[in-house]
């Protein structure tokens, strides 16, 4: 019998290195599988260095892995390119800074430097846009700032405007996954004591795991 292949997403992880283990054991994807991460992979949690080295060796066994940018990437490659410090400072960067510290200097591996130069700003397929944060009302993917696909939270969560198409998102901590009309919602803020949330869109299945000792 032929395995079906799988459409899953995954939402932001935050360092929850030991929350994304057990989520993928889990969901048990394998290389037929397509699986989307919406970003937000570092910052706030306990090992987000290893939430990197986790992903890229997924991506091995599961090449077609996408993963998306969140706005917690774009600030890292800020810094890194010598901007907005106290920004990142101020929204959980202090975390990831110190894993990639060796000697006094910012050392990425040069594996987690093509991982975060290569995230995507959005996903589409024939029936899903996924992106991290969520759409400007009235303007396609295509047409989208980076900073409203990576940090828009209100004008898209009130808005009605249909995209033609269900639109995947992350960034907004929510209590438990949310699917409504033309919209799924998958942050359930595994940073802050709830769960890392993964979905099997085909068949709406949901899994979840927590991480260790969050409060």
């Amino acid at each position: 019998m032929k395995k079906r292949r799988r459409l899953l997403t995954v939402g932001d992880i935050h360092g929850c290195r030991c929350a994304l283990q057990k989520l993928l054991i889990k969901m048990s994807p394998n290389r037929h599988d397509k699986i989307v991460f919406l970003g937000d992979y570092i910052d706030r949690g306990p090992d987000p260095r290893g939430v990197i080295d986790t992903l890229l060796a997924l991506q091995r066994k599961v090449p077609r892995s996408i993963f998306l940018m969140g706005n917690h990437e774009r600030m890292l490659l800020d810094v890194l390119a010598g901007r907005n410090l106290p920004l990142y400072l101020a929204n959980g960067g202090l975390a990831t800074l110190l894993a990639y510290m060796g000697e006094g200097l910012l050392r990425l591996p040069s594996s987690h430097w093509r991982f975060f130069t290569n995230l995507r700003p959005y996903y589409a397929t024939t029936r899903y846009i996924f992106v991290h944060a969520g759409l400007r009302p009235g303007l396609s993917p295509a047409e989208q700032t980076e900073e409203d696909l990576l940090w828009i939270r209100d004008a898209f969560l009130a808005s009605g405007f249909d995209w033609g198409k269900t639109i995947v998102f992350g960034h907004t901590p929510l209590r438990t996954p949310y699917f409504g009309p033309r919209r799924i919602g998958l942050d359930t803020g595994a940073v802050y004591g709830g769960a890392l949330t993964g979905c099997d869109l085909g068949t709406r299945r949901i899994w979840q795991a927590r991480e260790p000792g969050r409060p």
